[in-house]
Parts: structure tokens; C-alpha cells; sequence
């Protein structure tokens, strides 16, 4: 891939606080989230000036659950775009995690002790019950890559972002699992590499 992808994670919202996993879920940032949202937007206005980029001149794409896309939102008003002014790509949404969104891990756990046990040994190609394996994501991931032709501002998810990383060659599938994804900051992905900037 020879393009650079500004990728920004949504704001932390009250789920994120609780520890209960949000999938295809529409949970709305808090108002912590929208202020890690502005200053994700500061950041990105920062790097695209030193990297010789006009932000009125790049795709922004956001992943159509609503915590994205109030970041997405956030970060344009940062930059004093037009706040609308984006697209929705569905590849980009939430890794699904069925019968446990809205749980906790202990909640998890006491749901489905089996699943959850297969789980904890192969996080990449488990599937939590009715949801989506990091593998099944990693797919969709791979496609969305594939549309990606300049360099591009998207807005997403942890566990979208660790698709990418791995879909890039950045890290494994052993790894990438337990790598915390931050809020608030701007992961820039280029020439192979990942670099975060807060």
C-alpha cells in the first residue's frame, strides 16, 4: 500500500468506561470521548500541515456506527471543515461480538464458559456466540485496503485497527490481540510502518 492512512479511534463512551464490549452496539460518546475526539482533530490538523497536506483535499471516511461518526465529526469542526462532509464505508464497522456485546469479560464468561475458554486460547478465529472472529474482519478489512487508492483520513475501531495491522504485515495475529488501541490520539499508517501521535 503506498498511500497513508490518518486512522483515528472513536471517543471513549460510557461502555468503554464500564469495560463492556460495544460491537454493532450504538453506544454515544461521553463527553470525555467528544473532548478526545477534539483533540484527535488537532493532532491530525498538526500532522497534515507538516506533512504538505490541505485536509480539504482528502477522502474522510468513517465507519457508520454513530461513536464514529460523531468523532469523525468532531475532528472536521477541529480542522473548520464542513462537518458532513464524508463518506460511510460499512467495512470499517465494529468487529460484532453477538450475544456478548453490552457484556463485561466476567459477564462473558458466566454467558457461554465454553466459547469463552476457546477464546481465551485463540482470540483471532474464535467467534464470540452470533459474532464475528478478528479473522472474518480481517477480510473485510483486506477489502476495504483495496478501494484505499490516495491517501486517506478514517475513522474506526480497535478492533478494526487491529485487522489493519495485521492485513498490513505491522504484527501478527498472536500479538495484535491484546495491543491497547488509544483515544484521543492519531495512529498514521505509512511506508509499511505505524506511528502514534498524541
Amino acid at each position: 500500500m503506498s498511500s497513508t492512512i490518518y486512522y483515528i479511534r472513536h471517543g471513549q463512551t460510557g461502555w468503554n468506561v464500564e469495560g463492556r464490549f460495544q460491537g454493532s452496539k450504538d453506544i454515544p460518546l461521553n463527553e470525555f470521548g467528544r473532548g478526545q475526539a477534539a483533540a484527535s482533530g488537532e493532532i491530525l490538523s498538526r500532522l497534515l500541515a507538516q506533512d504538505g497536506r490541505v485536509a480539504s483535499a482528502l477522502p474522510f471516511v468513517s465507519s457508520p456506527l454513530g461513536r464514529a461518526r460523531t468523532t469523525m465529526e468532531l475532528v472536521r469542526s477541529a480542522l473548520e471543515l464542513p462537518v458532513a462532509d464524508y463518506t460511510i464505508d460499512n467495512r470499517l464497522r465494529e468487529i460484532g461480538f453477538g450475544h456478548w456485546e453490552g457484556l463485561t469479560v466476567t459477564e462473558m464468561q458466566a454467558h457461554d464458559a465454553a466459547t469463552f475458554a476457546s477464546r481465551a486460547v485463540n482470540k483471532w478465529s474464535v467467534a464470540a456466540p452470533a459474532g464475528e472472529s478478528y479473522a472474518s474482519v480481517t477480510l473485510r478489512m483486506r477489502a476495504w485496503l483495496d478501494s484505499v487508492t490516495t491517501d486517506t483520513v478514517a475513522v474506526a475501531h480497535g478492533g478494526t485497527m487491529r485487522a489493519l495491522m495485521v492485513a498490513l504485515g505491522i504484527a501478527t495475529e498472536l500479538e495484535v490481540v491484546d495491543i491497547p488501541i488509544g483515544q484521543g490520539v492519531v495512529y498514521v499508517f505509512r511506508d509499511g510502518g505505524l506511528r502514534k501521535y498524541s
